[in-house]
């Protein structure tokens, strides 16, 4: 019996979770339906469609533990080293304090569209940037997980960092306002700004 309750929501954003921070498979199994409305709630502010085939969602605690759980659901997973490892796998997703992390999405629902489109939009996860108001735009560090482009086409799913400055950090705690895009050659797309609710969000994940 687990005698404490774990709260997806509990936790600092940028602590990286442990195993006491998991519900065992059973009482998951009990939770999920409830914990998986709040988790998509959670989620909607965390995500930004840029153009008409490509989203970003932005990763913390509360997205990772929910993909913890469900990986450790359809496996099922209960033993200690196990755990062990896919909290290795996923931690990594949780920003640091001076950076977002994110999942990016190149969509589309025709898969002969989507194979041409994937070909020719090479590279779009180097040309992804957010611009803090009043500084530079920070470009996005890829795939460090590992290697999700060809000589032939790119992914439809990546893993982005974007590495902020701290006087980036210190301006959007402020409440500075936060743009997002890509500009790669065969698609170029733009939020500008963020709306409040995404901001306010992304603000949180900042030290």
């Amino acid at each position: 019996m687990e005698s404490e309750p774990v709260d997806f929501e509990s936790g600092a954003p940028n602590e990286k979770l442990r195993p006491a921070d998991l519900l065992g498979l059973e009482r998951y199994a009990r939770e999920r339906a409830e914990l998986r409305t709040r988790v998509i709630a959670h989620k909607k502010r965390r995500t930004v469609a840029c153009g008409p085939n490509v989203t970003f969602c932005f990763e913390d605690r509360v997205t990772v533990q929910y993909q913890v759980q469900e990986m450790l659901r359809i496996e099922r997973i209960f033993e200690a080293h196990g755990i062990a490892e896919e909290l290795d796998v996923y931690n990594p997703l949780i920003p640091d304090g001076s950076n977002w992390k994110a999942t990016l999405l190149v969509e589309f629902v025709d898969p002969e569209e989507r194979r041409a489109a994937l070909a020719e939009l090479k590279g779009i996860e180097d040309r992804c940037w957010v611009q803090v108001d009043g500084h530079a735009r920070v470009y996005a560090i890829a795939d460090e997980d590992l290697e999700r482009e060809n000589e032939e086409k790119t992914s439809s799913v990546h893993f982005v960092r974007f590495e902020l400055e701290a006087p980036m950090t210190s301006d959007v705690k402020r409440g500075a306002a936060i743009s997002l895009g890509v500009d790669h050659p065969r698609y170029s797309h733009a939020v500008s700004p963020l709306p409040a609710e995404v901001r306010n969000a992304l603000a949180r994940d900042l030290a």
